[in-house]
């Protein structure tokens, strides 16, 4: 199993807020080369070097470090993906411009508020647990880890799938049996719900609510 040193916060709450970082960066070899179970430990490595170069500075390069985790964010999540999930039942009646803005708006918000909660991490343990040789033909994998620490044991599950490239892309994360691309389904069925089905309003509000 492989372990990594990670910085996390204490409860739940810090838990969830570092689950979507440790899934997206990768170090030096071209994504499609590498399997998503390798990629998941490379991310968590390449995540804290992230955090500790700009830890020390923070918060007056807070713009430098949301500009980094937001370039390497975009290139290893599929936001697209995940944003039209997000919209459930909405999806459709969506124009594209719409679509497009709250693609902005999910990933603007999520690089703003868990890059916040990231910098302050303490030291506890990531360890994968479900290794495993895939199928040439396998398109969906369920990469699971736990983080270990103060007596208490996480479960993360990372949903990765693989692109025509050959590239694996995070699609959600299950943190402690939390589905988060549902919580944030419920989040934004439900302010549409009160807005009477004004898109226009429950995008521009987005960031704040989530």
């Amino acid at each position: 199993m492989g372990r990594v040193k990670t910085g996390l916060g204490k409860g739940l709450k810090d838990v969830f807020v570092a689950v979507l970082f440790m899934a997206v960066f990768v170090s030096g070899a071209k994504a499609a080369e590498v399997d998503p179970f390798q990629k998941i430990e490379n991310v968590t490595r390449d995540l804290l070097v992230i955090i500790k170069n700009h830890k020390d500075g923070y918060p007056d390069n807070e713009v430098a470090y949301f500009a980094q985790l937001n370039q390497l964010l975009d290139a290893h999540v599929d936001f697209k993906y995940i944003s039209t999930a997000v919209m459930g039942p909405y999806r459709n009646a969506a124009s594209e411009a719409q679509r497009e803005l709250f693609i902005q708006k999910f990933r603007g918000g999520l690089v703003e508020t868990y890059g916040r909660g990231l910098i302050g991490y303490g030291d506890e343990e990531i360890v994968l647990v479900n290794r495993q040789v895939l199928e040439d033909e396998e398109r969906k994998v369920a990469v699971k880890q736990e983080i270990r620490g103060s007596g208490v044991i996480y479960p993360l599950e990372y949903h990765v799938a693989r692109k025509k490239t050959g590239e694996w892309m995070v699609i959600n994360v299950i943190i402690n049996g939390i589905n988060l691309r549902k919580v944030f389904t419920s989040q934004f069925v439900n302010a549409a719900q009160r807005a009477d089905g004004d898109l226009d309003s429950v995008i521009a509000s987005w960031a704040s609510e989530s």
